[in-house]
Protein backbone atom coordinates (compact mmCIF):
# COMPACT_ATOMS: atom_id res chain seq x y z
CA UNK A 1 0.00 0.00 0.00
CA UNK A 2 1.23 3.07 -0.84
CA UNK A 3 1.14 5.93 2.11
CA UNK A 4 1.12 9.80 1.11
CA UNK A 5 3.86 11.21 2.98
CA UNK A 6 3.16 12.88 6.49
CA UNK A 7 3.79 15.90 8.06
CA UNK A 8 6.73 17.95 6.64
CA UNK A 9 5.77 16.36 2.94
CA UNK A 10 1.85 16.24 3.26
CA UNK A 11 0.13 16.02 0.41
CA UNK A 12 -1.59 19.57 -0.33
CA UNK A 13 -5.38 19.20 0.17
CA UNK A 14 -8.15 20.88 2.02
CA UNK A 15 -9.14 19.38 5.69
CA UNK A 16 -12.04 19.87 7.82
CA UNK A 17 -11.53 19.51 11.34
CA UNK A 18 -14.43 19.36 14.06
CA UNK A 19 -13.60 20.31 17.28
CA UNK A 20 -10.75 22.88 15.84
CA UNK A 21 -10.41 24.92 19.17
CA UNK A 22 -9.94 21.94 21.36
CA UNK A 23 -6.62 21.05 23.31
CA UNK A 24 -6.00 18.50 20.78
CA UNK A 25 -8.14 20.01 17.77
CA UNK A 26 -5.35 23.14 17.54
CA UNK A 27 -2.59 21.24 16.91
CA UNK A 28 -4.33 19.00 13.84
CA UNK A 29 -5.13 22.26 12.39
CA UNK A 30 -1.39 23.16 13.16
CA UNK A 31 -0.38 20.14 11.45
CA UNK A 32 -2.24 20.07 8.31
CA UNK A 33 -1.52 23.52 7.56
CA UNK A 34 2.45 22.48 8.16
CA UNK A 35 1.95 19.87 5.55
CA UNK A 36 0.88 21.92 2.84
CA UNK A 37 -2.86 21.71 3.79
CA UNK A 38 -6.00 24.37 3.40
CA UNK A 39 -7.31 24.07 6.58
CA UNK A 40 -10.87 24.69 7.45
CA UNK A 41 -11.84 25.23 11.19
CA UNK A 42 -14.98 24.57 13.10
CA UNK A 43 -16.30 25.10 16.37
CA UNK A 44 -19.33 26.27 17.91
CA UNK A 45 -17.29 29.15 19.31
CA UNK A 46 -14.16 31.33 17.44
CA UNK A 47 -10.49 31.39 19.30
CA UNK A 48 -7.69 33.59 18.53
CA UNK A 49 -5.44 30.69 18.26
CA UNK A 50 -6.94 28.83 15.17
CA UNK A 51 -6.61 32.26 13.66
CA UNK A 52 -4.44 31.45 11.29
CA UNK A 53 -7.02 29.28 9.28
CA UNK A 54 -10.58 29.77 8.06
CA UNK A 55 -13.18 29.14 10.70
CA UNK A 56 -16.41 28.56 10.16
CA UNK A 57 -18.58 28.47 13.57
CA UNK A 58 -21.08 25.84 13.50
CA UNK A 59 -22.58 23.40 16.40
CA UNK A 60 -22.31 20.42 14.62
CA UNK A 61 -23.83 18.14 17.12
CA UNK A 62 -26.77 20.27 16.55
CA UNK A 63 -26.81 19.87 12.93
CA UNK A 64 -28.53 17.44 11.08
CA UNK A 65 -27.07 15.09 8.36
CA UNK A 66 -28.44 17.09 5.73
CA UNK A 67 -26.78 20.24 6.55
CA UNK A 68 -23.56 18.59 7.31
CA UNK A 69 -23.47 17.26 4.30
CA UNK A 70 -24.18 20.56 2.55
CA UNK A 71 -20.97 22.31 4.34
CA UNK A 72 -19.09 19.51 3.28
CA UNK A 73 -19.58 19.39 -0.12
CA UNK A 74 -19.60 23.76 -0.25
CA UNK A 75 -16.06 23.38 1.70
CA UNK A 76 -14.94 20.81 -0.92
CA UNK A 77 -12.80 18.99 1.29
CA UNK A 78 -10.61 15.58 0.89
CA UNK A 79 -10.71 15.14 4.38
CA UNK A 80 -13.06 15.72 7.95
CA UNK A 81 -11.49 14.88 11.24
CA UNK A 82 -13.57 14.97 14.47
CA UNK A 83 -11.42 16.17 17.20
CA UNK A 84 -14.58 16.89 19.44
CA UNK A 85 -15.11 16.12 23.02
CA UNK A 86 -17.73 15.76 25.15
CA UNK A 87 -18.56 15.64 29.05
CA UNK A 88 -21.31 15.47 31.54
CA UNK A 89 -24.61 16.68 29.77
CA UNK A 90 -23.22 16.79 26.73
CA UNK A 91 -21.57 13.61 26.66
CA UNK A 92 -23.70 11.64 24.70
CA UNK A 93 -24.52 14.66 22.33
CA UNK A 94 -21.13 15.02 21.39
CA UNK A 95 -19.13 11.95 21.47
CA UNK A 96 -22.11 9.86 19.60
CA UNK A 97 -24.05 11.92 18.22
CA UNK A 98 -22.60 14.12 16.25
CA UNK A 99 -20.31 11.03 14.82
CA UNK A 100 -23.67 9.28 13.78
CA UNK A 101 -24.73 12.28 12.07
CA UNK A 102 -21.20 13.08 10.25
CA UNK A 103 -21.83 9.31 9.14
CA UNK A 104 -25.14 10.04 7.48
CA UNK A 105 -23.82 13.69 6.16
CA UNK A 106 -21.26 11.32 4.28
CA UNK A 107 -23.32 9.09 3.21
CA UNK A 108 -25.47 11.84 1.15
CA UNK A 109 -22.86 12.76 -0.97
CA UNK A 110 -21.74 11.23 -4.26
CA UNK A 111 -19.65 8.29 -3.70
CA UNK A 112 -17.04 10.15 -5.36
CA UNK A 113 -16.58 13.15 -3.69
CA UNK A 114 -17.12 11.96 0.01
CA UNK A 115 -13.92 12.92 2.58
CA UNK A 116 -12.21 10.49 4.26
CA UNK A 117 -13.45 10.13 7.89
CA UNK A 118 -10.97 10.53 10.74
CA UNK A 119 -12.44 9.83 14.75
CA UNK A 120 -10.20 10.33 17.44
CA UNK A 121 -10.94 7.75 19.79
CA UNK A 122 -9.08 6.87 23.06
CA UNK A 123 -7.10 4.31 24.99
CA UNK A 124 -9.34 4.31 27.67
CA UNK A 125 -11.93 2.38 25.09
CA UNK A 126 -9.72 -1.43 26.11
CA UNK A 127 -11.15 -0.54 29.59
CA UNK A 128 -8.91 -1.60 32.40
CA UNK A 129 -5.93 -4.41 31.57
CA UNK A 130 -3.20 -6.50 33.10
CA UNK A 131 -0.60 -4.53 34.40
CA UNK A 132 2.99 -4.76 31.93
CA UNK A 133 0.26 -5.57 28.62
CA UNK A 134 0.41 -4.04 26.04
CA UNK A 135 -2.90 -3.62 23.90
CA UNK A 136 -2.90 -3.82 20.24
CA UNK A 137 -6.13 -3.50 17.56
CA UNK A 138 -7.20 -7.06 18.48
CA UNK A 139 -7.96 -6.20 22.21
CA UNK A 140 -11.22 -6.49 22.67
CA UNK A 141 -12.65 -3.43 24.10
CA UNK A 142 -14.35 -3.49 27.35
CA UNK A 143 -14.74 0.19 28.92
CA UNK A 144 -15.89 0.56 32.54
CA UNK A 145 -16.68 4.66 32.19
CA UNK A 146 -19.49 6.48 30.53
CA UNK A 147 -17.42 8.08 28.93
CA UNK A 148 -15.04 5.48 27.47
CA UNK A 149 -18.55 3.55 26.79
CA UNK A 150 -19.49 6.62 24.62
CA UNK A 151 -16.54 6.66 22.79
CA UNK A 152 -15.82 2.88 21.86
CA UNK A 153 -19.60 3.62 20.67
CA UNK A 154 -18.48 5.98 18.11
CA UNK A 155 -15.44 4.10 16.89
CA UNK A 156 -17.65 1.23 16.45
CA UNK A 157 -20.34 2.96 14.67
CA UNK A 158 -17.33 4.39 12.36
CA UNK A 159 -15.77 1.36 11.93
CA UNK A 160 -19.04 -0.60 10.85
CA UNK A 161 -20.22 2.48 8.47
CA UNK A 162 -20.77 0.86 5.35
CA UNK A 163 -19.79 3.22 2.00
CA UNK A 164 -17.57 5.86 3.84
CA UNK A 165 -13.93 5.71 4.30
CA UNK A 166 -13.32 6.11 7.30
CA UNK A 167 -10.22 5.87 9.78
CA UNK A 168 -10.22 5.39 13.94
CA UNK A 169 -7.35 6.81 15.83
CA UNK A 170 -7.60 5.50 19.60
CA UNK A 171 -4.88 7.90 20.94
CA UNK A 172 -3.20 7.51 24.43
CA UNK A 173 -3.59 10.23 26.55
CA UNK A 174 -1.35 13.72 25.44
CA UNK A 175 0.91 15.73 26.65
CA UNK A 176 2.91 18.78 25.53
CA UNK A 177 2.06 22.29 24.89
CA UNK A 178 -2.10 23.26 26.11
CA UNK A 179 -3.20 21.08 27.54
CA UNK A 180 -6.96 20.91 28.54
CA UNK A 181 -6.83 22.73 31.92
CA UNK A 182 -8.99 20.30 33.68
CA UNK A 183 -6.61 17.45 32.62
CA UNK A 184 -4.78 16.24 35.98
CA UNK A 185 -1.44 17.22 34.63
CA UNK A 186 -3.03 20.54 32.69
CA UNK A 187 -3.97 21.66 36.34
CA UNK A 188 -0.49 20.34 37.69
CA UNK A 189 1.27 22.73 35.30
CA UNK A 190 -0.43 25.52 36.18
CA UNK A 191 -0.32 25.31 39.62
CA UNK A 192 3.45 23.97 39.07
CA UNK A 193 4.03 27.52 37.36
CA UNK A 194 1.96 29.78 39.68
CA UNK A 195 3.96 28.27 42.80
CA UNK A 196 7.11 28.68 41.20
CA UNK A 197 6.99 32.22 40.79
CA UNK A 198 6.08 32.49 44.64
CA UNK A 199 9.34 30.89 46.29
CA UNK A 200 8.66 29.71 49.89
CA UNK A 201 5.02 28.08 48.73
CA UNK A 202 5.35 23.67 49.46
CA UNK A 203 2.75 21.69 47.49
CA UNK A 204 1.50 18.86 48.99
CA UNK A 205 0.28 16.41 46.30
CA UNK A 206 -0.68 12.57 46.36
CA UNK A 207 -0.97 10.46 43.34
CA UNK A 208 -2.44 6.99 42.98
CA UNK A 209 -0.10 4.01 43.51
CA UNK A 210 1.26 2.36 40.96
CA UNK A 211 -0.48 4.10 38.41
CA UNK A 212 1.55 3.98 35.20
CA UNK A 213 -0.10 5.35 31.55
CA UNK A 214 0.92 5.86 27.99
CA UNK A 215 1.20 9.77 27.23
CA UNK A 216 1.89 10.44 23.75
CA UNK A 217 3.44 14.09 22.89
CA UNK A 218 0.15 15.77 21.33
CA UNK A 219 2.14 16.81 18.46
CA UNK A 220 3.24 13.48 17.54
CA UNK A 221 -0.33 12.60 17.56
CA UNK A 222 -2.03 15.32 15.40
CA UNK A 223 1.35 13.82 12.91
CA UNK A 224 0.09 10.73 13.24
CA UNK A 225 -3.96 11.92 12.15
CA UNK A 226 -2.10 14.16 9.20
CA UNK A 227 -0.97 10.49 7.99
CA UNK A 228 -4.36 8.38 8.80
CA UNK A 229 -5.93 11.02 6.83
CA UNK A 230 -3.61 10.85 3.49
CA UNK A 231 -2.82 7.64 3.89
CA UNK A 232 -3.74 5.54 0.16
CA UNK A 233 -6.10 2.94 0.23
CA UNK A 234 -6.98 1.16 3.60
CA UNK A 235 -8.08 -1.99 3.98
CA UNK A 236 -10.61 -2.98 5.98
CA UNK A 237 -8.10 -4.29 8.45
CA UNK A 238 -6.28 -1.48 8.47
CA UNK A 239 -9.08 1.33 9.59
CA UNK A 240 -8.00 1.35 13.43
CA UNK A 241 -4.82 2.53 14.47
CA UNK A 242 -3.38 2.72 17.82
CA UNK A 243 -1.29 6.29 18.68
CA UNK A 244 0.70 5.72 21.58
CA UNK A 245 4.48 5.12 22.41
CA UNK A 246 4.30 1.87 23.61
CA UNK A 247 5.82 2.70 27.16
CA UNK A 248 3.67 3.00 30.03
CA UNK A 249 5.58 5.87 32.51
CA UNK A 250 4.52 6.14 36.23
CA UNK A 251 2.74 9.28 37.32
CA UNK A 252 4.35 9.54 39.66
CA UNK A 253 7.52 10.17 37.56
CA UNK A 254 5.55 12.69 35.16
CA UNK A 255 4.82 14.50 37.65
CA UNK A 256 8.04 15.02 39.20
CA UNK A 257 9.69 15.83 35.67
CA UNK A 258 6.51 18.43 34.96
CA UNK A 259 7.57 20.43 37.87
CA UNK A 260 10.96 20.55 37.14
CA UNK A 261 10.18 21.75 33.85
CA UNK A 262 7.90 24.08 35.59
CA UNK A 263 10.85 25.74 37.55
CA UNK A 264 9.82 24.24 40.65
CA UNK A 265 12.08 23.10 43.40
CA UNK A 266 12.20 20.05 44.53
CA UNK A 267 11.91 20.91 47.96
CA UNK A 268 8.64 22.78 47.42
CA UNK A 269 7.11 19.42 46.29
CA UNK A 270 6.00 16.78 48.92
CA UNK A 271 4.95 14.13 46.62
CA UNK A 272 3.34 10.84 47.95
CA UNK A 273 1.42 7.92 46.98
CA UNK A 274 -1.97 6.43 47.92
CA UNK A 275 -5.45 5.78 46.80
CA UNK A 276 -7.06 8.70 44.75
CA UNK A 277 -10.47 7.73 43.64
CA UNK A 278 -10.68 11.14 41.36
CA UNK A 279 -8.05 10.67 39.38
CA UNK A 280 -8.69 7.23 38.60
CA UNK A 281 -12.49 8.15 38.48
CA UNK A 282 -12.31 9.38 34.33
CA UNK A 283 -10.33 6.25 33.00
CA UNK A 284 -11.76 3.50 35.13
CA UNK A 285 -7.93 2.01 35.07
CA UNK A 286 -4.12 2.77 36.33
CA UNK A 287 -2.23 1.03 33.40
CA UNK A 288 -2.40 2.23 30.50
CA UNK A 289 0.02 1.11 27.12
CA UNK A 290 -1.13 0.63 23.80
CA UNK A 291 1.39 -1.19 20.90
CA UNK A 292 1.68 1.15 17.82
CA UNK A 293 3.12 -1.51 15.39
CA UNK A 294 0.30 -1.01 12.89
CA UNK A 295 0.44 2.87 12.78
CA UNK A 296 4.41 2.21 12.17
CA UNK A 297 3.95 -0.20 9.40
CA UNK A 298 0.65 1.19 7.69
CA UNK A 299 1.14 4.49 8.23
CA UNK A 300 4.73 4.68 8.84
CA UNK A 301 4.00 7.05 12.00
CA UNK A 302 6.13 6.83 15.58
CA UNK A 303 6.17 9.35 17.79
CA UNK A 304 9.41 11.55 17.76
CA UNK A 305 8.96 13.68 21.17
CA UNK A 306 10.84 12.66 24.42
CA UNK A 307 8.76 13.31 27.23
CA UNK A 308 11.53 15.76 28.74
CA UNK A 309 10.50 17.79 25.43
CA UNK A 310 7.05 17.52 26.23
CA UNK A 311 6.98 18.41 29.75
CA UNK A 312 9.28 21.69 28.99
CA UNK A 313 6.41 22.35 26.13
CA UNK A 314 3.63 22.52 28.47
CA UNK A 315 5.36 24.06 31.19
CA UNK A 316 6.25 27.00 28.79
CA UNK A 317 2.48 27.39 27.36
CA UNK A 318 1.52 27.40 31.23
CA UNK A 319 3.89 30.20 31.92
CA UNK A 320 2.35 32.10 28.77
CA UNK A 321 -0.91 31.39 29.85
CA UNK A 322 -0.11 32.39 33.80
CA UNK A 323 1.70 35.65 32.67
CA UNK A 324 -1.39 36.36 30.47
CA UNK A 325 -3.41 36.34 33.34
CA UNK A 326 -2.43 38.14 35.51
Amino acid sequence: MTVRPGPGGARAGRVAVVGATGCVGRHVCAAFAGGGSEVVGVARRYAPHVGAHRFVPLDAAGCSPEQLAEFLAAEAVDAVVNATLGWGEELHRVNVELVERLIGALRLLPAARRPRLVQLGTVHEYGPVPQGTPVTELTPPAPVTEYARAKLAASRAVLGAAGIDAVVLRMANTIGPHPAPGSFLGSLAARFTEAAASPGERIELTVAAGARRDYVDVRDAADAVVRAAFAGHLGPDQRLFNIGTGTARGIDTLVLALAQACGLPASALALRTGEVAAQGASTGTDFTCLDASRARAVLGWSPRRSPAESMRAMAESARATCFATS
